[in-house]
C-alpha cells in the first residue's frame, strides 16, 4: 500500500484538482496568515493536499518537522513564521514532490527575507524517521497535515515524533478520522487509501494508541465533518463518517490520564502576537487575556512546561487536590446525596 501511495501522489495526481474526494481539502486560514501564503510560489500550492492548517501559535526561533511535507507549502510557511532564528525541515516519501519543493528554495527565501536557507528537505518514509540524520531531542514542534492517515505503521511514527520532540515540544496535526472502525476491505482500495479515507483511524482508536506512545492527554483543537463529495465512492462507504481534526500532544511525561483539579489558576498577558485578545489552546480552553482562568493540573502544566511559558502568570501548586476538574468532561460517577433509608446496613 505504501508503494501504491507514493505512486498515487508522485505520478497519478498533478494537482489538487486531480482528486477524487474533498477529503484532503484546505480550510480558510487565519487573517494573519493570508499575507503569507500568499507570497508562496504558484507551484507549490498546486501541490498541495492538506486538509487542515498546522501553524500553532508562538512560534518565532523555533525549530520544526514537518511529516509528509510534500511540495512544501506548510514548510515555507512555517519558515516565515519561525524567522532568521528558527529552522523547519520537511521528510516526504515522494520524490516528485520534493523536486517542487526543492525547486523553489531560493525563491522563498528571498520572498521572506531570511539571509540563509532556513528550510532542509529529506526523503525518507515518515515510518523510518530513526533511519534519517535527525537527532531525538531536536524538535520543539513536529508537524504533519493529512498524512498519518496514509503511514502504514501510525504506531511507530507516533513514537518517533515523542523521540524526536524536546521536553515540552508539542506534535500539532491535522488528519482524517473515522466515527468508526474502517473494513478491512475498503484499506485494501488503493484509490480510497490514497484519498486520506480508508487508512483514517477510529477516533477511539487515535486516542488510545497516541497514550500508548506516551501522549497521555491529546487535545483536540478544532474539527470538521467532510463530505467526501463523490457519489461513487460514499456508496462504497455507506454509514462510515469521515472528519477532519487537529490535535496537539504535548511531549510531557506524568501528565495524567484525567483531569485533575489542584485548586491552580493561570493568567494569559496577551503576549502572543496573533492572539492578544485571548489564547486558544484547544477546543475546551479560551483563556481571555488578563483573566483569572481556573485550569486543571494538565493544562498547567502544558502551558508552564511548553514554549508558552513566559506568556501566562501562573497561580497554585500540586500540594492540595480536589478531585476531578469540573469543566473537563469528567465527572464522579457516584451518586452525590446521602440516603435517608434506615432499613439497610453498612459493611
Amino acid at each position: 500500500m505504501r508503494d501504491d501511495v507514493q505512486d498515487y501522489y508522485g505520478k497519478h495526481l498533478s494537482g489538487s484538482g486531480d482528486l477524487q474526494t474533498n477529503a484532503c481539502c484546505d480550510q480558510t486560514p487565519p487573517d494573519h496568515l493570508k499575507p503569507l501564503l500568499a507570497r508562496l510560489h504558484d507551484e507549490v500550492i498546486s501541490r498541495y493536499y492538506g486538509c487542515g492548517l498546522v501553524a500553532p501559535a508562538a512560534l518565532s526561533g523555533a525549530r520544526i518537522l514537518d511529516l509528509g511535507c510534500g511540495s512544501g507549502r506548510d514548510v515555507y510557511l512555517l519558515s516565515a513564521l519561525v524567522g532568521e532564528q528558527g529552522s523547519v525541515v520537511g521528510v516526504d516519501m515522494t520524490g516528485e514532490q520534493l523536486d517542487v519543493a526543492r525547486r523553489h528554495q531560493d525563491f522563498h527565501r528571498d520572498q521572506f527575507g531570511h539571509g540563509h536557507s532556513n528550510v532542509a528537505f529529506f526523503e525518507g518514509y515518515i515510518e523510518e524517521l530513526d533511519q534519517l540524520d535527525l537527532q531525538p531531542g531536536s524538535f520543539d514542534v513536529v508537524v504533519s497535515n493529512c498524512v498519518i492517515n496514509l503511514s502504514t505503521d501510525k504506531a511507530k511514527v507516533i513514537s518517533d515524533v515523542k523521540r524526536l520532540l524536546k521536553p515540552g515540544g508539542e506534535f500539532y496535526f491535522s488528519d482524517v478520522y473515522s466515527d468508526r472502525r474502517v473494513p478491512e476491505s475498503l484499506t485494501r482500495d488503493p484509490v480510497l487509501y490514497g484519498e486520506c479515507l480508508s487508512g483514517a483511524l477510529y477516533w477511539n482508536d487515535f486516542l488510545n494508541l497516541s497514550k500508548d506512545c506516551g501522549f497521555a492527554d491529546p487535545r483536540l483543537v478544532e474539527s470538521r465533518r467532510l463530505t467526501i463529495d463523490n457519489p461513487a465512492i460514499e456508496a462504497r462507504l455507506g454509514d462510515i463518517r469521515f472528519y477532519s481534526a487537529t490535535y496537539r500532544l504535548f511531549n510531557l511525561d506524568g501528565l495524567e490520564p484525567a483531569c485533575e483539579d489542584y485548586g491552580q489558576a493561570v493568567v494569559y498577558k496577551g503576549t502572543v502576537d496573533e492572539q492578544p485578545h485571548g489564547f486558544m489552546l484547544d477546543g475546551h480552553h479560551y483563556l481571555p487575556t488578563g483573566k483569572v482562568f481556573p485550569v486543571c493540573g494538565n493544562t498547567w502544566r502544558m502551558l508552564a512546561e511548553s514554549r508558552f511559558h513566559s506568556h501566562f502568570d501562573y497561580i497554585g501548586d500540586f500540594s492540595t487536590h480536589y478531585g476531578i476538574f469540573q469543566d473537563c468532561g469528567v465527572s464522579l460517577p457516584f451518586e452525590d446525596t446521602q440516603s435517608s433509608s434506615s432499613g439497610g446496613s453498612c459493611c
